[in-house]
């Protein structure tokens, strides 16, 4: 029996997995968390063998949290479930320790055999993802200039993201003008959507 942890906020997408998992006869949904920081502590408790995250979560986002568990728990694979088929979450999530990455539009038949592909030890990746991701190449952007752009979502000014990030105005207005050019943008409003549509941010 694979025991398999869901991660995932939204109680419906949760307890549909949970119901389509159990008609599974070899696999068991022993733990469900609605935050990314909950994650090691409920695979720890658990015993789970497999993860299944989401990418976006309250506390920490399921890539910082497959990175925390993949730390903690190696034993626990991890498959990330995710609505956003973006080729940049594609790549963080294995940078994270991720062995699986799909988007929960797949049939059920395909997540649970890729459940118990990840369990033993197998990379399962969305084709379409991975095409995707191998011809959009990699994020461009550095650390400090994703947390500037991260900043910046909401309209804040370059004052308020000097503040947050404890930086001068006018290195702020360095980082957003090379994030600007590195995504071929006209300003850091278009900037924010192209990095998010990448999966860089």
């Amino acid at each position: 029996m694979i025991k398999v942890l869901l991660a995932d906020d939204q109680h419906l997408v949760r307890g549909a997995l949970a119901a389509l998992l159990t008609l599974e006869g070899d696999i068991e949904v022993v733990a469900e968390v609605g935050r990314g920081d909950e994650l090691v502590l409920a695979a720890r408790e658990s015993g789970a063998e497999v993860a299944l995250v989401d990418v976006e979560m309250p506390g920490l986002d399921g890539l910082a949290a497959t990175a925390a568990l993949h730390t903690a728990l190696p034993s626990c694979r991890v498959l990330i479930l995710t609505t956003f088929g973006r080729p940049g979450y594609l790549r963080r999530a294995m940078e994270a320790g991720a062995l699986g990455f799909m988007v929960k539009d797949a049939p059920p038949e395909q997540l649970a055999d890729a459940i118990r592909r990840v369990a033993s030890g197998e990379r399962v990746v969305d084709p379409v993802l991975a095409a995707e991701s191998l011809a959009g190449g990699a994020n461009p952007l550095t650390g400090r200039e994703q947390d500037v752009l991260a900043a910046a979502r909401g309209g804040a000014t370059v004052a308020d993201i000097a503040r947050q990030l404890y930086l001068s105005e006018g290195t702020v207005r360095n980082y957003l003008s090379s994030a600007i050019a590195k995504t071929g943008t006209r300003n850091r409003v278009e900037a924010v959507i192209h990095a998010e549509q990448h999966g860089w941010l």
